[in-house]
């Protein structure tokens, strides 16, 4: 990871916004409540937890990262930001997560899967450490590629050959199975040409997808 972001990390933020669609929407959904754990597992440059602290400056917040170079940004923009000591980061891998990480007790109120599950090549436990350390009552919020299948069909495979040059793969049997059970599902949205999806949901409706 961090050979592959040793130097994109400069300009991550700058060209993703064109193509990580929906990140903003995923956002406006939490309604997060004042004093709440909320922990973004992937956190990358933390563009996204800087907007969260932002729209909910009374959260507590948390960034996992498995690359040491992301998190060499992230921790600038925290503190361009004026957020140092409210957003706090660490290194480690999804499947690993744990509030013990950050040196906090009781379990998250909310997770965030970012354009994550798509890189983290063992997505299913990354899913099963996120449902065992978010709260019964919490949510898991998640936005990521789509399986495409609505696309023009040479645009969806130069775009998968295109995500495969820096390890991405869209996991289409989550998308597919989780709008088999659509009713466990708190909000669920697919993006134009099925490009994209944001799900909101309980802890226990990703059981199946983390087996």
């Amino acid at each position: 990871m961090d050979q592959v972001y040793r130097r994109q990390r400069h300009i991550y933020d700058l060209t993703r916004k064109y193509y990580l669609l929906g990140r903003d929407r995923l956002i406006r959904e939490l309604d997060a409540k004042p004093g709440e754990k909320i922990v973004e597992i992937g956190c990358g440059t933390a563009r996204n937890l800087i907007a969260i602290s932002k729209a909910y400056p009374e959260a507590q917040l948390f960034g996992l990262d498995a690359s040491h170079e992301m998190l060499i940004s992230a921790s600038e923009s925290v503190e361009r930001a004026g957020l140092k000591g409210k957003i706090a980061l660490a290194h480690g891998y999804a499947e690993d997560m744990t509030p013990a990480l950050f040196g906090v007790e009781g379990l998250f109120d909310r997770a965030i899967f970012s354009y994550s599950l798509s890189m983290i090549p063992d997505w299913r436990a990354a899913l099963r450490s996120a449902a065992a350390n978010v709260r019964p009552g919490g949510t898991i919020h998640i936005v990521d590629f789509g399986d495409l299948a609505s696309l023009w069909p040479p645009a969806a495979r130069g775009l998968r050959g295109w995500l495969r040059l820096f390890h991405v793969a869209p996991r289409d049997i989550l998308l597919q199975g989780l709008e088999a059970t659509r009713e466990n599902t708190l909000s669920f949205h697919v993006l134009p040409g099925r490009y994209a999806f944001i799900i909101k949901a309980h802890p226990s409706a990703f059981r199946d997808f983390a087996a």
